[in-house]
């Protein structure tokens, strides 16, 4: 018997974890105002620069005294500048559950070749992060994008900590409450929660990151683009707008829109609210169901951006294979693009949930998950 398709399709079928969906409101007219073929260190460049900067503070709340700069390279090059200079002048905790933290790993151990101790945890669990060295530098993800499992909150950290915490944050910032006094480094892409466009990345520095990095030199040679001092002393101006390259105004103006969006609508607390009924809705359709499952193990540790689902129905034999074709199938339909697992996961779907994405289009998505999953498994029966 055929199936019936759901009668409503998402306005916005885009659920991709990254570049991610646009706010609700955003026009192509909206970047109009961008300074295109004007110097980035004109007076124009520079005010939306500082603009940018100044409103990421605002939002999430980013107390006084911490740096907040753009750097090249998106989440991975914010990261990567932190890793090479600062890291080195102690040992090194490294904490991985999911592919990010892997490749941050194999930095530290293969490339920088520290004193590091890694810990790590199959996709859908989380390391006990109670049980690291804090005295040590801690280099982790907040967010896992490819297993849909996150830090449940901050209070493991020490306030006392020796060491430096450096925190991947790339699909948590605007959808989750960073604790900003157990984060000395922090970093995330404007293509995640805030649906941006992608290359640039965010560096927060706390006062003892900037300690360090006025008092320690690495002992290997750095590039002119990761270069976060001169003369021993922090390099001011990389946090007032100066960037260390040329930046796309065009992309600059798309993340200014995208953060007045987050404003005019609440703030920090609305963007979590967003992103939390999002998931939610996901959670419940699962809970109702016993053919998939939230990949992260524990309820706590669920991600509210990057929901990470798996096929359970002891039917379904080839789980990369029918998670693929299921996947396949919606896109086809026009109702739900860039959904499959990440390559390194564990095989099933990954729905962004961040708060540009409306709920009447994660609900609508999710009528038609029930559809096509009964039409793969159709498909199983017809050919056994």
């Amino acid at each position: 018997m055929a199936l019936t398709t759901p009668a409503t399709r998402p306005a916005n079928p885009r659920f991709s974890s990254g570049p991610c969906a646009k706010p609700p409101t955003w026009t192509l007219q909206a970047l109009a105002d961008a300074p295109l073929g004007r110097s980035h260190r004109a007076s124009p460049g520079k005010a939306k620069l500082a603009e940018a900067i100044e409103l990421t503070a605002r939002i999430l709340g980013v107390p006084e005294g911490y740096r907040v700069g753009i750097v090249p390279a998106s989440d991975t090059g914010a990261v990567e500048m932190a890793m090479w200079t600062l890291l080195g002048e102690r040992p090194v905790e490294m904490v991985a559950w999911e592919s990010f933290g892997e490749g941050w790993v194999t930095d530290a151990v293969r490339q920088l070749k520290l004193d590091a101790r890694v810990h790590r945890a199959d996709y859908g669990g989380i390391v006990d992060m109670g049980l690291l060295d804090y005295d040590r530098d801690v280099v982790f993800t907040w967010n896992g994008t490819t297993s849909g499992v996150r830090v449940p909150d901050g209070s493991v950290i020490p306030a006392d900590r020796k060491g430096l915490t450096i925190c991947d944050a790339t699909s948590a910032a605007f959808a989750q409450d960073l604790p900003w006094d157990k984060l000395d480094v922090t970093t995330f892409s404007w293509q995640k929660v805030m649906g941006g466009e992608a290359a640039h990345g965010m560096l927060i520095l706390s006062p003892r990151a900037v300690e360090r990095l006025e008092s320690y030199t690495p002992a290997w040679p750095l590039p002119k683009i990761f270069r976060l001092t001169s003369k021993g002393k922090l390099i001011e101006g990389i946090f007032k707008g100066e960037t260390i390259n040329t930046p796309s105004m065009l992309a600059v103006e798309d993340y200014l829109v995208a953060l007045k969006w987050g404003q005019a609508i609440g703030g920090l607390p609305a963007l979590i609210a967003r992103a939390d009924a999002n998931a939610r809705a996901v959670w419940d359709f699962c809970a109702a169901r016993d053919w998939i499952d939230n990949l992260a193990e524990d309820p706590a540790t669920r991600s509210n951006t990057s929901v990470c689902l798996k096929f359970t129905d002891p039917r379904i034999a080839d789980g990369a294979g029918f998670a693929r074709a299921v996947a396949e199938r919606l896109e086809a339909e026009g109702v739900a693009y860039d959904i499959g697992a990440y390559r390194d996961a564990p095989p099933g779907l990954r729905i962004w949930c961040g708060a540009t994405v409306e709920l009447a289009d994660v609900r609508a998505m999710l009528d038609w998950l029930d559809w096509a999953f009964q039409a793969e498994i159709e498909s199983l029966s017809a050919v056994a």
